[in-house]
């Protein structure tokens, strides 16, 4: 291989690493984090460069061990009821309403609705569904997670095994006015189609 190419490979390996700390979402970081280690373990095997060899192995390793993490479930999350009028959850809107509305295409002023629920990953807010109950009708407004928790399975968990809140509360189905930016993501967690709503029974 020419010292050209090795070049190339070398500044591919410094790309994708630079890159990985421009990411937002945890998962995906890794994720970009373990193809620039293992590029530039290849740049450093063809260098002979030990210590660049031994860095970038131990980058993968971390890496893929949080990875299996992520993917594998054995992850804290609980779904923790708050307080509509509470002044955390009154803040934590504020803070993340322009994200919210972007996301969900809702505004988030006015009162959130009379059922709110957080979601904590290892006692951290990661999440959070605000809606209205009618009986044993949640009309939901949104479900928003936090940008660096969307690819961890926030949402699924919250609908399958972390639906036990919703059964607490006396909620037999959640419905949600469909959403051309949110179909998809209604459709994984588990909706249906229904004329204008995604519903799903718990």
């Amino acid at each position: 291989m020419s010292p050209l190419q090795i070049d190339i490979i070398g500044y591919v390996a410094s790309a994708l690493i630079v890159l990985s700390l421009s990411m937002t979402s945890i998962v995906r970081l890794r994720i970009v984090s373990t193809l620039g280690a293992l590029t530039m373990t290849t740049y450093g095997v063809l260098l002979h460069a030990i210590p660049v060899i031994i860095t970038n192995i131990a980058v993968l390793g971390l890496n893929l061990w949080f990875l299996r993490k992520e993917f594998s479930g054995d992850k804290d999350l609980r779904a923790v009821r708050i307080e509509p009028d509470s002044p955390f959850l009154r803040d934590f809107l504020l803070v993340h309403a322009a994200d919210v509305e972007k996301t969900w295409s809702t505004s988030v002023t006015g009162p959130p609705g009379n059922f709110a629920v957080f979601v904590t990953r290892e006692g951290v807010p990661t999440g959070l569904l605000v809606g209205e109950q009618e009986g044993d009708v949640l009309r939901m407004r949104f479900d928003y997670v936090l940008a660096e928790y969307r690819d961890s399975g926030i949402g699924p968990w919250l609908f399958s095994r972390g639906a036990g809140i919703f059964r607490q509360a006396g909620i037999k189905r959640i419905t949600v006015a469909a959403n051309s930016q949110q179909d998809h993501y209604l459709s994984l967690v588990g909706f249906r189609r229904e004329g204008d709503d995604f519903v799903i029974d718990l």
